[in-house]
């Protein structure tokens, strides 16, 4: 059995662009770590400029897990990921590593470090009637239809993500009860302590930030990335591609946008991306938040990896599960 204190994880967080890979890199050197990729779309391989990737060169020097690791057109869930990155952390503590949980992905971290409601399996014939009436443009309909069964999760339904809206329906169709409900009971072991940190910086720096990582990319060779991925036969209705930067750039190959109109919106939709996941975290009062401002990711390693030694876990509160990250 590992003294308490072995058995903890760090988990660094904050909005795309903020520099987490970069941090991490430094921290696993400090801390003897593996790095635990909280990212929903970089376990994919060939999506590698468009997730801003680590390099091949880093994964090297450092292990890296949940990178690299499926096809495109493999769906993969942070129910999922919760689950089999609580088997890599065990893993990690016989290696006598730190583990290193590091990602954008609210919903991933949430899964990863606080157990998350699966429930049952997918009903392909319900699934396919739902997901028939929402390309009607039913989808206000079907809220309505969730609000009479279960109002909570209706609360928080968003028009624009319909998955989530069916998952609740389905979820209640399958076992005749509310997913809000079930959300509640349920209890998964948690074999370690989080204990976790955010970088944050003024939003106006931020956002400078991720309009240069978006010209970066694009200098870098999104738009032949998006090329190679559709004559593979990966195209924009795959669900890992269904995400800012690749939607975009298929949009302009395809002849729906100009050029000018991609890059605007690739930068609009990456703020307002990071703005919701500053949202989401913003939430869970256990993250120790770190000014990046006027700092280099070196000096913020240091500060968190001694943090991370003398810290005593922050009582537990976290965000609803009201929006996927």
């Amino acid at each position: 059995m590992h003294h308490s204190k072995e058995r903890r994880a760090l988990v660094l967080v904050g909005p795309t662009a903020s520099g987490k890979t970069a941090v991490s890199l430094h921290l696993a050197r400090l801390l003897r770590g593996e790095i635990i990729s909280a990212d929903s779309r970089q376990v994919y391989r060939h999506l590698d400029i468009g997730t801003a990737k680590p390099s091949k060169e880093n994964r090297r020097k450092v292990p890296h897990h949940f990178v690299d690791e499926l096809p495109p057109n493999v769906d993969f869930n942070a129910g999922e990921f919760g689950a089999r990155g609580r088997v890599v952390i065990e893993e990690i503590f016989l290696r006598g590593h730190t583990p290193l949980v590091v990602g954008g992905s609210g919903l991933y971290v949430r899964s990863l470090v606080d157990g998350f409601f699966e429930g049952p399996g997918a009903d392909p014939d319900f699934r396919r009637v739902t997901e028939h009436r929402v390309a009607d443009g039913q989808i206000g309909r079907l809220i309505e239809e969730l609000r009479a069964v279960d109002p909570v999760a209706a609360a928080t339904a968003d028009p624009t993500k319909p998955r989530r809206v069916i998952r609740a329906l389905e979820v209640f169709h399958s076992t005749g009860r509310p997913i809000s409900e079930l959300h509640r009971e349920q209890k998964t072991a948690i074999g370690f302590t989080p204990i976790l940190f955010g970088i944050t910086m003024r939003r106006s720096l931020l956002y400078r930030r991720i309009d240069e990582r978006c010209d970066a990319m694009l200098r870098d060779g999104l738009l032949k990335e998006v090329e190679w991925l559709e004559k593979n036969g990966y195209d924009r209705f795959i669900n890992a591609l269904n995400t800012v930067g690749y939607a975009e750039a298929f949009a302009y190959r395809a002849g729906q946008i100009s050029y000018d109109e991609m890059v605007r919106l690739f930068k609009q939709n990456s703020r307002r991306y990071a703005k919701r996941q500053l949202t989401w975290f913003r939430r869970d009062e256990r993250i120790r938040w770190i000014d990046a401002e006027g700092r280099n990711e070196l000096s913020m390693a240091e500060q968190i990896a001694r943090d991370f030694e003398q810290a005593r876990p922050r009582r537990e509160k976290t965000p609803d599960q009201d929006e996927e990250m």
